[in-house]
This record gives structure tokens, C-alpha cells and sequence, in this order.
């Protein structure tokens, strides 16, 4: 069993090869790929987290298309005093299938 823990986006998310994980929005190359920074690499028994052997590691995912996220609302309100405005916010989103971990 294989699988990665990849930074992308300020978080971090454990994928596989086949993992198809939302991502915020990535700009592809022209083939459609990505590369993924990996930050810990748990390959059965041996798990690699030193920065050196990392380096050497790529993690490449396909990317599937670029969607929205759901609408969030935001509203502010103060008693007695008139004021209330109202936000609204969808996050960019893209979508990827991981190809590879090598």
C-alpha cells in the first residue's frame, strides 16, 4: 500500500493513485497535469519524511475540470442601529485524479 500526504492549497491531503481530491484552483499545463509537493510518503513499512528524499519523489495528478464551491453567506447585523449587509462567496475549485506516485 502506497499513498502520499501532499500540500496543495495551504492544506494537506492524504492521496493514492486513482484518488480523485478537490483541490483550490490549480492552473495545468499544457497537457492537463500537475505536480503535487509531497510532505510524507508511507510506502508499507517505510515511511520517508526527510526533506532530501522527498525531493527526489513526484507526485503528478490529471486534472479532471475546474468547478465552484457552494455559496456561503455572510451577514452582518447590529441591534438598533440600522446596519445589517449580506455577502455572499464560492471558493475556485479544481478537481484532480492522482496518476502517480513515483
Amino acid at each position: 500500500m502506497v499513498y502520499a500526504v501532499v500540500r496543495a492549497g495551504g492544506r494537506q491531503e492524504k492521496v493514492e493513485v486513482g484518488t480523485v481530491v478537490v483541490l483550490d484552483r490549480i492552473s495545468a499545463d499544457k497537457n492537463g497535469n500537475i505536480e503535487l509537493a509531497p510532505v510524507l510518503l508511507v510506502d508499507g513499512d517505510t515511511i520517508t519524511h526527510d526533506a532530501k528524499a522527498l525531493a527526489k519523489i513526484t507526485v503528478t495528478a490529471e486534472v479532471l475540470g475546474d468547478e465552484r464551491g457552494p455559496k456561503i453567506v455572510i451577514q452582518n447585523y447590529k441591534n438598533k442601529t440600522g446596519y445589517k449587509r449580506r455577502m455572499g462567496h464560492r471558493s475556485e475549485l479544481t478537481r484532480v485524479k492522482i496518476t502517480s506516485i513515483k
